[in-house]
């Protein structure tokens, strides 16, 4: 495994990690931010510093795999209306990874404003696969771009920052175009501070089926043993029966409506 920080199309990355000889898919792990804000982003903002332990998750979940895990800073704080400023940053890297990675596959995690952009981006030819964590949809956000993509979905109960109403209206019309998997965190913030594990190995989990791999030694992700919520493996609540081809194991479990609930 490889680690550290260096600059890809002049942004700096806070962290790469993985095996780029050989390299079999990238994963982008998107911080929040807000509505309005033309300030630069700092390394110790707290929207950059939570996706820290959900990128750790991912590591985990992926270990012994040659994928790199990129938590890139966004360069301003703010979505700031038309400007759609975390979609040009997005829209950079991926275009930078595909010339320095030819076509491989790239699953997006994007949390908050993050998980907006990251959603926006999906059409590009890199993305396979796009996980949402307490997203900030407003209505009329586009899903024509997810077609052809792997969706999740993620929002807690107890969001008072993004409306879980909103990203549940959103999953609706999302199906329309593709495969999407919902899940309500009970009691869930929008912070993901409460039941952080469970997101966490959400996260994780989801990575991991979306690029096809086995799991780790060890168990599918960080912690071990059984979550909360009398499910077992967070694989459960996207494939029950995850014993055929990994491949369709998301496919399964997206097919149906309406959201798990853990």
């Amino acid at each position: 495994m490889l680690g550290g920080q260096f600059l890809m199309g002049g942004q700096r990355l806070l962290h790469a990690i993985g095996g780029f000889g050989g390299t079999v898919g990238i994963v982008i792990v998107v911080h929040g931010g807000r509505a309005e804000g033309r300030e630069p982003t700092s390394p110790v903002q707290l929207s950059v510093l939570r996706m820290r332990p959900v990128a750790r998750a991912i590591r985990h979940a992926l270990r012994g795999s040659q994928v790199v895990i990129y938590r890139p800073r966004l360069r301003l704080r703010g979505w700031n209306g038309d400007d759609a400023a975390p979609v040009g940053d997005l829209t950079h890297l991926l275009d930078q990874a595909a010339r320095d990675f030819g076509p491989l596959p790239v699953v997006l995690v994007g949390h908050s404003m993050g998980a907006r952009a990251a959603l926006r981006v999906a059409g590009h030819p890199m993305v396979t696969a796009v996980a949402g964590l307490a997203s900030w949809l407003p209505p009329g956000e586009p899903v024509s771009q997810l077609a052809g993509r792997r969706v999740l979905l993620v929002h807690g109960s107890a969001d008072r920052v993004c409306s879980a109403a909103q990203t549940w209206a959103y999953a609706e019309r999302a199906r329309a175009v593709g495969p999407l998997a919902a899940i309500e965190i009970r009691d869930g913030d929008h912070a993901m501070l409460h039941r952080a594990r469970l997101w966490h190995r959400i996260a994780g989990e989801f990575t991991r089926l979306a690029l096809g791999l086995p799991a780790g030694r060890g168990g599918p992700a960080a912690g071990g043993g059984p979550l909360p919520g009398g499910r077992g493996a967070v694989a459960d609540a996207f494939a029950r029966a995850a014993a055929g081809p990994k491949a369709d194991a998301f496919a399964r479990a997206a097919a149906g409506p309406g959201r798990t609930v853990l």
